[in-house]
């Protein structure tokens, strides 16, 4: 009976709609816009990124983003893509006159194109049948290399056709190729691409050499989630498409990237043995082969890279830290690390622009939504240079503060503590203990308004409060503190 009440409590939350524009409601929260991967362009004076709105219809329910600009000094914007379908993943021509991007407008498969800064209509680049994924443009912009996955079988292209929805997981694997095109058509009017990766591995990541001639890719066994341990990373000659083994070792080498110069690839690459609460580290080999410079563990030991400075002395690299995001930097010559001041609440979408001038980022804090911003190397303060959720910004929010205590064995936990609106100090509210899962995941202080699977928001509107713990397994912490609940669990439940 007390199950049956607690399922009735928590569906009565969900379809009962906001009755003022000044509480949450979760129809509310999904239209909170997400913001895509701010890129700066090569003279560090315009930004392209995506808006993600929610389309809610009779006959259509999904997110369509499109591709906008701004000026870096967050004095102007404008929206660039119009199409009915979405348009992701904006990157700029090395000569910033163009901008190349993926859509889905044509036969729902994702295809590349191409528009001019100026405006003017988009032209697709690829016309595949399965999708392009990620791709880059060749450092003198005369190239495109992507990965794109294996065609579907005629007997899977018939069912699609016939309109046979069911799916057997994990059955009829694809594997990702890189394949390079050319941005200008041949005499006869046509773009041929050509693949350069025939190996049944497939392509996770890759980044050009500075000179174009090559191209670092990382690669895996099975692109299921199972395999990751499986990553090595190789480098293919663009001319041949002769491909030659980098790193293939035991550990996971994954995220490879030239620096300026030419002189190093940076990976990450993961302690022994390979596990799933991973820990790695940044190490620096030389691009011509040999023994590889190991930076110091990080914080967290998960390092995600950002990329380089222009004269290649410095690696840039973000992680989890408690709560909240970290940047840091890589002294290449010290070998040291060192935090950045540019991190401030959830940062995510960090890039660095070709000229190695700006960074672009996402930043968002529990009350405020996530925006698109702009940092110069020279900078102090990160400037603002979107306002997608302006009108989301002005309601009200509950307070999130950040609490902690001692566990039995004398270590510290921290948790993210929601109060519901308008709450008066002293009074009692019935309580959410909210669990996140992984159990290597991390609650931080991202925007409690916005979209994912807890509607924070709208159980503060209704007077709740709301406790998010990170125990023993999350991240953010350290990997002592993200292994320390390894082999707790059968013992746990062997006493209850």
């Amino acid at each position: 009976m007390k199950k049956l009440s607690i399922i009735a409590i928590t569906f009565a939350l969900f379809v009962t709609t906001a009755t003022s524009q000044t509480a949450w409601s979760p129809e509310m929260q999904v239209k909170v816009k997400a913001i895509g991967t701010p890129r700066v362009s090569p003279d560090a004076k315009w930004v392209v990124y995506t808006v993600s709105n929610e389309v809610m219809a009779a006959d259509k329910s999904e997110y369509v983003s499109q591709i906008w600009l701004a000026s870096t000094d967050g004095k102007e914007s404008m929206r660039l893509t119009f199409a009915d379908k979405s348009s992701t993943n904006p990157k700029w021509s090395p000569d910033g006159k163009w901008i190349a991007f993926t859509s889905t407008r044509k036969d729902n498969k994702s295809n590349l194109y191409v528009m001019r800064v100026g405006g003017g209509e988009a032209e697709m680049i690829t016309d595949v049948k399965t999708g392009v994924g990620d791709f880059e443009w060749s450092p003198d912009g005369k190239w495109f290399a992507y990965a794109m996955a294996d065609a579907k079988s005629d007997d899977e292209d018939k069912n699609d056709k016939a309109r046979n929805d069911f799916r057997w997981v994990d059955e009829n694997i694809k594997m990702s190729r890189l394949y390079v095109m050319p941005v200008a058509k041949d005499a006869n009017g046509k773009r041929d691409q050509r693949q350069l990766t025939t190996e049944n591995r497939s392509v996770t990541g890759f980044d050009w050499s500075p000179d174009g001639s090559k191209i670092v890719f990382s690669h895996v066994s099975d692109p299921r989630a199972d395999y990751w341990p499986t990553s090595d990373v190789a480098i293919v000659d663009v001319a041949s498409a002769k491909v030659t083994p980098f790193a293939a070792t035991k550990a996971a080498e994954t995220s490879p990237t030239y620096s300026p110069d030419g002189k190093w690839i940076a990976m990450t690459v993961s302690d022994l043995p390979v596990r799933w609460a991973q820990s790695g580290n940044i190490v620096l080999t030389p691009a011509s082969g040999g023994s590889g410079k190991v930076m110091p563990l990080s914080h967290d030991g998960q390092p995600n890279i950002v990329g380089w400075n222009a004269d290649s002395s410095k690696l840039y690299f973000v992680e989890a830290k408690g709560t909240g995001t970290a940047m840091y930097s890589v002294d290449v010559a010290a070998g040291t690390v060192k935090e950045s001041q540019y991190a401030n609440g959830v940062v995510t979408g960090v890039n660095i622009n070709g000229s190695s001038t700006a960074f672009g980022m996402v930043m968002q804090t529990s009350t405020n939504p996530p925006e698109a911003f702009v940092a110069r190397f020279t900078d102090t303060e990160p400037t603002q240079v979107s306002w997608a959720n302006a009108e989301a910004a002005k309601m009200p929010v509950g307070k999130t503060e950040l609490v902690k205590w001692k566990s039995k064995d004398g270590r510290e936990i921290e948790g993210l503590l929601t109060y519901p609106n308008n709450y008066v100090a002293g009074s009692k509210v019935p309580l959410i203990l909210n669990i996140h899962g992984g159990p290597a995941g991390v609650f931080q202080q991202s925007y409690i308004c916005g979209r994912g699977v807890y509607p924070l928001a709208t159980f503060a509107s209704k007077g709740y409060a709301i406790l998010r713990p990170n125990p023993r397994g999350s991240s953010g912490y350290g990997t002592e503190f993200r292994r320390a609940n390894m082999r707790d669990w059968v013992e746990w439940i062997t006493r209850t």
